[in-house]
C-alpha cells in the first residue's frame, strides 16, 4: 500500500473538523433535505444551490426573458386601447420588435431546455398584429 498525500485543502478541512467547527451546521450528520420544485426531478438540489447563489441555468434565464417580453407585449396592447390614430404606426413597430425579441428568446430556451415540455412556442406575427389592429380599431390590413 502506497503513502497517501493530503492536500492543503484536505488538511484544513480535517483540522476544522477535529476542532468541531462543523458540528453546529444545520443537518449535521444527515443528508441535505431535497427541495421540491416543478420540472427539476433529480436536478432539483443542484438548481436550488444555483438559485441560492443568485444564478440559474441558461434555459431558466431564457424562460424569464420570454415571460418578460410577453409582459411587455401585454402592457403594450393594454396601452394601445387608448392610442391616438397618429401613434398606431409606433405601436405596430414596437409590437414587431417585441415579437422578434420573443422569437430569439424562445430559440435560446428551446435549444437549451432539458425537456420538450419546458419549451415555448414563439409568438405568431400575423395573429399578434391582427389582435393589435382589432384593439386600435383599424380596418386596414396589418403591415408586416
Amino acid at each position: 500500500m502506497g503513502e497517501t498525500r493530503e492536500t492543503y485543502i484536505e488538511r484544513m478541512i480535517r483540522e476544522a473538523t477535529e476542532r468541531g467547527e462543523f458540528d453546529d451546521l444545520p443537518h449535521h450528520g444527515r443528508p441535505l433535505p431535497r427541495p421540491t420544485g416543478p420540472g427539476a426531478g433529480e436536478w432539483e438540489l443542484a438548481f436550488s444551490m444555483l438559485r441560492n447563489a443568485g444564478m440559474a441555468p441558461p434555459w431558466i434565464e431564457a424562460d424569464k426573458e420570454c415571460r418578460r417580453i410577453r409582459a411587455q407585449r401585454d402592457a403594450l396592447l393594454e396601452r394601445a386601447e387608448h392610442a391616438s390614430a397618429a401613434s398606431h404606426g409606433w405601436y405596430r413597430g414596437r409590437l414587431r420588435e417585441l415579437i422578434a425579441a420573443h422569437a430569439r428568446a424562445t430559440d435560446s430556451l428551446n435549444a437549451s431546455a432539458p425537456s420538450e415540455r419546458l419549451q415555448r412556442r414563439p409568438l405568431d406575427m400575423e395573429r399578434e398584429m391582427e389582435a393589435l389592429d382589432r384593439i386600435l380599431g383599424s380596418h386596414e390590413s396589418p403591415r408586416l
